[in-house]
Order: structure tokens, then C-alpha cells, then sequence
């Protein structure tokens, strides 16, 4: 554990004793805290210009753009819009530059300019989804239904695609937005060009949903890729806006059917297009180049390949004007930063670092610098950092502990930094990434909770499989008496690509977890093996099997805590969502004689049934590795439950289906074993708002009742 971290948690406890708290916290309360002002106040709508070093911020009275010295420019009262477009209240910007606001209401998007003397219209169809604006063109590309449309300021309807054939979707997110792929449009620097992606789902089966609100009820299908089965094919189309012309890339053969398509990137000169191309399998990738004109195929510029997986998750980033890129990469077993020409030319590893870079925030003018974010060496935070990208000399920017959020301005000259930790709320300041004495101070937020009855998380770090150091968290009563035995609950995630414990604020727990605390709980978490921000060696392990050794570590966890004089070693309960509800399953089986009971959402049950680009790169697929898929299904071990059970689902769920849970209580019942289950009936894969306050006293009154030897 940091030392500083240490002291914290000290003066942390010293505050607690001392302060009046007299207000108690409900459970609705922590449910909708964010809507009751529980959670810490944050500088609204905080942003750089497109083109200048000005950043701007929303208050309830006016839009704030200042310079990084703190002087204001300019501020905008509701009245300078309201004399300009149909709005009552200030609107929530997308976007600004030294010349225009940008923002949307009602499927219009408006370009008003900052004197207020020339307005721009772009007005969509009410059914337009998945928008994409290009700033500088004034144009927005949408979809409706599966084709594409682009909208400017003389056309509301152009298309793009005109598919008929239903299988056939354009403009969306591909492959389940696996590969850190989360949109289906990438608009070219100078906006002339809008790439896209394409799915063909012929051969993905349809899966049933239900909607119980119609009368009768409605059958819902959805396209679903389930393990081992027909996939999606991807495809890239090009438009030219000028010359309403689309053509399509001629994709790799070499990676075989079904595979991805990932990592779209356009070179700063527009004439190629990059792709991150895998195999079905995700152990062999191709970064491959394709010229922009023809579609045509160029050549391959490297290839990274591994046993187990290759996880591209980023674009490659261009530094202007040089033809080099940045990639990132976890080859070397570390998320790291790795230089390369178009050419194809290996420039060099740029960092070597034993920890995570998550992502490059940019460049300076010059393009000597590339600036990033990482863990640092404590991979419970986030940090910025300078490289100097001849030398390969690395700079620390940000060195308060905690995690920061930063953006770069035009210039690289200065950042935005965001700070949370377990002792800071929420601060907002700007800072010069070349002068360390620089800083303005923009906002610092109160604690929201100094007036409730609610005692500070604590950090623990224990070691898991393998010795590795394991990172948890512990939430104790506000009136914790060390001398007294009290129940407990591990709150569960484990699976990949996801961390519970941060150094941010509440240490990234959930409010109705201090709630639980408060009624005599112990409430503690740990980040497993196969857990985020821990490099390629840690989060591997899990591969074929998984929830085998995330589990181990998670006995490990208990073993832990019951060495703790104030846990009562007899009352361990578990909870936990999607692959955490699935984590909940195993522990309830393997080790059944631990948790007297246990809550399981959305939870998969049986790998074979989850989808093709996430369930296969951890498990393979049912017909390679049957022994995997047979060791790790819950129906082939439910029997030896011995605790009291609940599971819930939303009806709705298309990410984890209905047939998980439904076929573990079938199984169940075949075997004679008996648990409870509930449903919510319009959720999809979660449940928010008004039922997520029943969902939490369903679930929490539930572990209080049965949380017995």
C-alpha cells in the first residue's frame, strides 16, 4: 500500500470521528444519489476549443470560455441563444472553436457564431441515430435503421446506402463493440470522406426477446452470435461527399472467415486507410494498409500474434505532417507505445514500462512530443504523461495520487485535469505540460456526504494465485466497532477489461454499498486475476477456464478477510452482475460450503451460449475446448449448491439472453435443487432509474434474511 494512501485513510478516520454526521443514508438515497446531489459536483460541459488555447465550462447562468491563465474572454448568458435559435435554457455544447458554438436541439444542429451574427442549420429526420458531426464541414452523418444518410446545410437526406435486404447494416458499430470499437463512421481530417463499417449478419442466428408491454406480446429478435456458430462479415465502404460516390475496401483474405475488422484509422494525407484485421481464432492480427481511391489492398505493415489473444484496442495516431504513427500494443506483456512510418518502416518501442498505457492524448505542434495516460506504478490510479519521442525520455505530468482526467489543448502546450481520489471529491485545474510551476485552479468540489453518516472506504492488497498482489477495497458501518463480529459481503466483478478498485472517490464503489455497511455489513471487493490495467501475464491466466482461477483468488479473498477480528467467519454472503453474477454462481458451486447466500444478476451459466468476439477469446469456442466449456457451465454443477439462491435477468437482456438463467433453473429443477429467481420484465442487461431502487431492496433484503450459518 502507497504510504500516502496510508496517511490518508489515517486523517480519514480522524475526520470521521470528529465531524458532526448526523443525516442517515437511504437506500433510495444511494440508488439515485447522482439525482439527489450525493455525488460530487464536476465542472459541466469543461472543454478545450477546436482551434485556440481557450477552454470553456457551463455554470446555471452562463457558458465561461477563459484562457489557461484563468482570465475570462467571454460569457454567454441564456439570452445570447435564445435571441438566435428556438432554446429556453443554455444548451449543452458538443463542440467550439474560436469562431462557432456548436450544439443540437429536436434533430437540428446549429453552428451559431460567437458574435452571434451568422447561424448554420443542419436538420435531421426525428428517426436519425448513431450521429456523427464533422465540425469544420458542417455535416453530420446518421443512420436510420441499417442503412446511412449524411445531412448538410442544403440536405436533410442524402444516402449513402440503401440496403434493403435486413441483414445488411451500415454506419453502426461492428462486432458487438468488442476491440474498442463503439462507433460505425470515421469522417476523414479534412471531411471529404466518410469511412464506415458494414456487417453482413446472414449467417448470425436470430435470437427471441419479448416485449410484455404490447398486447398480445410482441416478439422482439434480435441478431445474435452465440459461440461457435455463424458470425457476422464485416465490410468498410468510402464515401466521397463531393462526388456522391461510395466504393468498398477489398478486405484481407488471408485472416479467414468471420473475421474482424478493427482500429479504423485515415492517415493525416487522406490517401490511406488503416484496419486492424484478426482471425476468428483473435491470435493472429494484421495491420493493413488500403488506399483510399481504389479499395485496393496495399500491403501489410506488421503482424503481432500470441497463443492465447491479440486485443487491438486502439487507432493507430498520426503525428501531422511526418507520416509516422504512434500504435499501442501489449506484445512486450505491457500496454506500450511503439513508432512506425506508412511505410511500414518499425521505428522503434517508444516506452517499456512494467505498467498500462491506457491511450495517447495527443501531440504538441511540433510533433516531438507525444502526450498519454497510464496507471503509473500503482494500477489502482491514472496519470498523465510527456514522452519526447527521439529520446524516449518519459515525464510524469500529474503526481497527486488518485486518477486524473485530461484533455490536451490545440497546442499541447497545456492540459485539462480532472482529479478523484478517496480524498479529493472532484478538482478541476489547468496546467502547462513545459512549466511544472504552472497551474489554475478551477474548481474544487465539497464533499456531498459530510453531513451523512458514511465512513471512508479502505484499501487492502493482499496476494492471489501466483503470489501476484491482489487490490481490494473494504467498506465498514459508520459506527464501526472493532470489538464486535459482523457479516459480511464480497461484492464481485472479475471478468476482463473491468477494475473495481480505483483510487477515485468511494473508491469507486456503489453508494447503496455504504447503505449495506450502515446496517451492520462488512462490504469488501477484490480485482481477481484476469481483472484490467494489470498487463498481458496477470489478466491471461483466465484463458479456457474461465472463473477457475478468478475464483481461487476470491477464496484467497475470503481466507483474508477472515482473518479480520471483526468479521464474523460464519456469515459471508455474494453478489454480483453480469460476469460478477456468473462469478457469484461459481463461488455458491465450487466452493459451496463458504456463502450462505448469494445474488446472482444477469448472470451467464453456460459459455456456449454467450457471444462469438468476447466468449471466444477467452474460452475458445465449445467445439475446441469442450473440457473448458463442460469444467466451467453452472447446469453441470448447480447440485451442489448448499446456500440460499437468487438470480435475476431482464426479460429484455440482449447481452447476457434470457436462456441462461431460464436453463439453470431448469437444470435445477431436474435436479432437485431449489433457488429463487426474479424478473424485470422491460430491463435489458440492467435495470436503472426507479426499478433499480426495488432491484436493490429486493436484492439486499434478500442477503440480510438469509445471511445465517
Amino acid at each position: 500500500m502507497k504510504k500516502t494512501i496510508f496517511i490518508a485513510l489515517l486523517s480519514g478516520f480522524f475526520f470521521f470521528v470528529t465531524q458532526a454526521q448526523t443525516k442517515e443514508l437511504t437506500l433510495e438515497d444511494a440508488v439515485l444519489g447522482y439525482y439527489k446531489g450525493l455525488y460530487p459536483e464536476r465542472l459541466q460541459n469543461l472543454q478545450w476549443a477546436d482551434d485556440v488555447d481557450e477552454f470553456m465550462y457551463r455554470t446555471d447562468s452562463a457558458l465561461v470560455v477563459k484562457t489557461p491563465d484563468g482570465k475570462i474572454v467571454e460569457q454567454y448568458a441564456a439570452g445570447f441563444f435564445k435571441a438566435h435559435v428556438p432554446v429556453e435554457n443554455i444548451p449543452w455544447i458538443e463542440g467550439f472553436s474560436s469562431r462557432f458554438w456548436l450544439f443540437s436541439k429536436d434533430s437540428v444542429y446549429y453552428w451559431l457564431a460567437r458574435d452571434g451574427q451568422q447561424l448554420h442549420q443542419v436538420r435531421l429526420p426525428s428517426a436519425a441515430r448513431n450521429e456523427d458531426v464533422h465540425f469544420q464541414t458542417k455535416r453530420v452523418a446518421y443512420t436510420i435503421g441499417n442503412n446511412l444518410y449524411l445531412a448538410d446545410e442544403k440536405h436533410t437526406k442524402i444516402n449513402i446506402t440503401a440496403n434493403d435486404d435486413p441483414n445488411i447494416v451500415s454506419g453502426q458499430a461492428i462486432a458487438r463493440q468488442e476491440f474498442g470499437i463503439y462507433k460505425g463512421t470515421f469522417w476523414s481530417p479534412s471531411g471529404k470522406y466518410l469511412a464506415f463499417y458494414v456487417k453482413d449478419e446472414s449467417d448470425v442466428e436470430e435470437y427471441p426477446l419479448v416485449d410484455v408491454t404490447q398486447t398480445p406480446a410482441q416478439l422482439k429478435s434480435i441478431k445474435y452470435p452465440m459461440n461457435g456458430r455463424g458470425s457476422e462479415e464485416p465490410g468498410v465502404g468510402v464515401y466521397d461527399v463531393e462526388k456522391d460516390t461510395t466504393i468498398y475496401l477489398q478486405l484481407f483474405d488471408k485472416a479467414g472467415k468471420y473475421h474482424y475488422v478493427t482500429n479504423l484509422t485515415w492517415d493525416d494525407n487522406e490517401q490511406y486507410i488503416y484496419l486492424a484485421e484478426l482471425n476468428r481464432d483473435q491470435n493472429h492480427m494484421w495491420f493493413n494498409q488500403y488506399d483510399r481511391q481504389t479499395g485496393k489492398f496495399v500491403k501489410t505493415l506488421f503482424e503481432e500474434t500470441n497463443p492465447k489473444w491479440v486485443q487491438p484496442l486502439h487507432p493507430a495516431y498520426f503525428i501531422p505532417g511526418t507520416g509516422k504513427f504512434v500504435w499501442l500494443s501489449q506484445k512486450d506483456g505491457f500496454w506500450n507505445l511503439y513508432l512506425y512510418h506508412r511505410s511500414g518502416k518499425f521505428l522503434g518501442q517508444l516506452t517499456s514500462n512494467k505498467w498500462v498505457a491506457k491511450d495517447v492524448i495527443g501531440f504538441d505542434k511540433t510533433g516531438e512530443y507525444v502526450y498519454f495516460i497510464g496507471t503509473g506504478e500503482d494500477p489502482r490510479e491514472m496519470h498523465f504523461f510527456k514522452l519526447k519521442i527521439k529520446t524516449g525520455k518519459q515525464k510524469q505530468l500529474t503526481k497527486t495520487a488518485g486518477t486524473h482526467y485530461v484533455s490536451l489543448s490545440p497546442s499541447g502546450k497545456y492540459f485539462l485535469d480532472q482529479l478523484t481520489s478517496v480524498e479529493v471529491p472532484y478538482k478541476a485545474c489547468v496546467k502547462s505540460t513545459e512549466n511544472k510551476k504552472f497551474k489554475t485552479s478551477l474548481f474544487s468540489a465539497p464533499d456531498p456526504l459530510k453531513d451523512y453518516k458514511v465512513r471512508k472506504p479502505e484499501f487492502f492488497t493482499m496476494k492471489g494465485v501466483n503470489t501476484d498482489i491482489l487490490y481490494g477495497r473494504i467498506i465498514k458501518p459508520y459506527d464501526f466497532d472493532p470489538n464486535k463480529k459482523y457479516p459480511v459481503l464480497l461484492y464481485v466483478y472479475g471478468g476482463p477489461n473491468v477494475q473495481l478498485v480505483k483510487n477515485k472517490w468511494l473508491a469507486d464503489a456503489s453508494l447503496w454499498m455504504f447503505w449495506l455497511a450502515n446496517q451492520g455489513y462488512i462490504v469488501y471487493s477484490v480485482d481477481n486475476h484476469g481483472s484490467d490495467n494489470r498487463g498481458f501475464a496477470f489478466e491471461s491466466v483466465i484463458f479456457r477456464r474461465l472463473g477457475v482461477v478468478e475464483a481461487k483468488d476470491q477464496m484467497l479473498g475470503v481466507a483474508y478477510m477472515k482473518t479480520l477480528p471483526y468479521v464474523d467467519p460464519e456469515r459471508f454472503a455474494v453478489h454480483g452482475w453480469s460476469f460478477g453474477g456468473y462469478m457469484t454462481l461459481t463461488l455458491m458451486t465450487d466452493y459451496p460450503e463458504v456463502f450462505n447466500v448469494g445474488v446472482a444478476g444477469g448472470p451467464v451459466t453456460d459459455w456456449k451460449w454467450y457471444e462469438v468476439m468476447y466468449g471466444e477469446r477467452y474460452m475458445d469456442t465449445y467445439q475446441t475446448n469442450p473440457e473448458g466449456f463442460k469444467r466451467t457451465s453452472i447446469l453441470n454443477k448447480i447440485d451442489n449448491l448448499q446456500g440460499k439462491l437468487l438470480t435475476i435477468h431482464g426479460y429484455m437482456d440482449d447481452v447476457v439472453v434470457p436462456q441462461h438463467n431460464i436453463a439453470l433453473h431448469d437444470a435445477a429443477i431436474a435436479k432437485g435443487v431449489y433457488m429463487d429467481f426474479y424478473l424485470y420484465p422491460r430491463a435489458k442487461h440492467n435495470v436503472y432509474g426507479k426499478r433499480r431502487v426495488h432491484l436493490l431492496k429486493k436484492l439486499l433484503n434478500f442477503i440480510i434474511k438469509n445471511n445465517r450459518p
